[in-house]
């Protein structure tokens, strides 16, 4: 595939992966109040899971893991979804929105030294200035909703754990390029499906709810909803596509897109929940979105006709 298509089919799938990443706020708003996040968890990853094997049988995703050692997607799907999502889960409920949200909008920075690390792929001047860019405005949005702090040093490393994962994440399924997208993303859905319905057994055991966890889907129309839309829009849709981003367009280019879920979500409260837009999160969207751009911009010029080739000046 040409640089030029690569780079537009990957960008692009950054940005839908990110615009249902986005949305997903509005589907959990209601529901984390009087469900576990466990067994919310559990619930969307099996749903992930039997959509995917459908899709499967019917020819629509494939997966061949015949002479490939699966071993080294073990870390993939161990930093995502399982580590990500239990240090993201303990570190909100341990910490205020602003402590968390600032904390998490340093995935892309984070990102960007661990793969200088182990990909030894060096950012250029224009992502490092973008990635920082799009985090303050990230920051500023979170802050909008007021700035707590709870001084919680177990909640503050769950989130470093989050981060860290998310960002290990991304390098390792660069690094995992004999599998595709399709076989990243079956092997993350497994994992998921396995660590937090276990998670979740346990502990609806032990508060006695195994009952009701077993036929929430069923007797919960507002949960179903959900699990429907984080199971297969998040967990299917999304991850394919970020796995997809990061094999076109590399790990750094992708992640320099996550600040693009922030600004759907905004969006997504004022026009559906009706939430207020304030000055503050106008700058930081319009920080985002310059940080993007600064990010991602290539400048392509012809070289000389003897070589015929084409030159990237600034990369994402």
């Amino acid at each position: 595939m040409p640089i030029k298509n690569k780079i537009l089919s990957g960008s692009l799938s950054a940005i839908f992966c990110e615009v249902l990443f986005g949305f997903s706020y509005l589907f959990t708003k209601r529901i984390t109040d009087s469900i576990s996040p466990m067994t919310l968890l559990s619930w969307r990853f099996i749903i992930a899971f039997l959509f995917f094997n459908i899709c499967m049988l019917a020819g629509i995703l494939k997966v061949d893991f015949k002479n490939k050692s699966i071993s080294s997607l073990f870390l993939v799907g161990i930093f995502q979804p399982v580590l990500y999502f239990i240090g993201e889960t303990i570190g909100i409920n341990l910490t205020s929105a602003s402590e968390s949200g600032t904390i998490i909008a340093c995935i892309p920075i984070i990102t960007l030294l661990l793969s200088s690390l182990l990909l030894k792929e060096i950012p250029t001047k224009l992502q490092v200035t973008g990635v920082s860019i799009s985090a303050i405005g990230i920051i500023l949005i979170v802050l909008t909703k007021g700035a707590e702090v709870t001084f919680n040093p177990v909640g503050y490393i769950m989130l470093f754990l989050a981060v860290t994962s998310y960002s290990l994440y991304s390098v390792f399924s660069e690094k995992a390029n004999q599998f595709t997208s399709t076989e990243k993303t079956y092997v993350m859905i497994a994992f998921g499906t396995v660590a937090f319905t276990g998670i979740a057994f346990v502990e609806n055991l032990k508060s006695g709810t195994l009952k009701d966890f077993f036929i929430l889907p069923f007797t919960n129309l507002n949960f179903l909803i959900t699990v429907l839309y984080l199971g297969i829009g998040c967990s299917v849709l999304a991850f394919l596509l970020y796995n997809l981003a990061i094999s076109y367009i590399g790990t750094n280019k992708s992640a320099s897109f996550v600040g693009i879920s922030t600004i759907v979500t905004v969006i997504a409260g004022i026009i559906i929940l009706k939430e207020k837009f304030t000055i503050i999160q106008i700058v930081g969207t319009i920080l985002v979105i310059s940080g993007v751009y600064l990010a991602n911009v290539i400048y392509i010029s012809n070289k000389s006709e003897a070589d015929g080739s084409i030159e990237e000046i600034t990369e994402k």
